[in-house]
């Protein structure tokens, strides 16, 4: 198999032309903006969303000498970036889940929810889980929603957080566990993964 061509390969490939050529990095804009807008969003709401994404490609931009060019794919990269700038705003995260359980209203799914009785039933779920959400430490939180929302493997999330694999499941697996005692033994990851996200 041929090495990408490092005009249109890899998001590693973009990175590295950037460094000579600052353009070649809206491509990884272009990219993976949409995905990582969508993923904030859910966690602090749209008011916010759109600073800490601003924020996130302006720090990758300012970084991108320091970007390991062995990993051909930024996504990891970018949402622990994203991750790490969402610690600011943790108030903000619980209240965006508060409201969720509230009104069982979803910021990014909400305009595309139809009335059926699966879809009233599953908000009733998801305003369960929301506040549950809200009492997860803020590493078990990352770990879980880096997986169900933003579909990181564990490897990347490992990455996005600067965290052992192993790390990644315990916190995952704690998460899951505390979730699963406050819904009342529902699998909590039926209900976090109903709306996935998909770049």
């Amino acid at each position: 198999m041929n090495a990408p061509n490092p005009t249109e390969g890899d998001d590693a490939s973009h990175v590295q032309r950037s460094l000579h050529e600052p353009e070649a990095f809206a491509e990884l804009f272009r990219r993976h903006a949409s995905g990582i807008t969508r993923y904030v969003t859910r966690r602090l709401g749209a008011d916010a969303a759109d600073d800490v994404v601003a924020e996130t490609f302006l720090t990758a931009f300012r970084q991108r000498g320091r970007y390991d060019l062995s990993r051909p794919h930024a996504r990891p990269w970018l949402y622990g970036i994203a991750t790490n700038l969402m610690g600011r705003h943790v108030r903000t995260e619980v209240h965006q889940l508060r409201v969720l359980e509230r009104t069982g209203t979803d910021p990014v799914t909400a305009s595309f929810t139809d009335r059926s009785d699966d879809r009233v039933s599953a908000a009733a779920a998801r305003r369960r889980l929301a506040g549950a959400l809200a009492t997860l430490p803020r590493g078990h939180r990352d770990a879980l929603l880096l997986v169900a929302w933003a579909g990181l493997t564990y490897p990347e999330v490992a990455e996005a957080l600067d965290v052992r694999v192993g790390t990644v499941r315990s916190r995952i697996n704690r998460a899951r566990e505390k979730l699963r005692g406050e819904l009342g033994g529902v699998n909590p990851m039926a209900i976090v993964s109903e709306e996935p996200v998909h770049e």
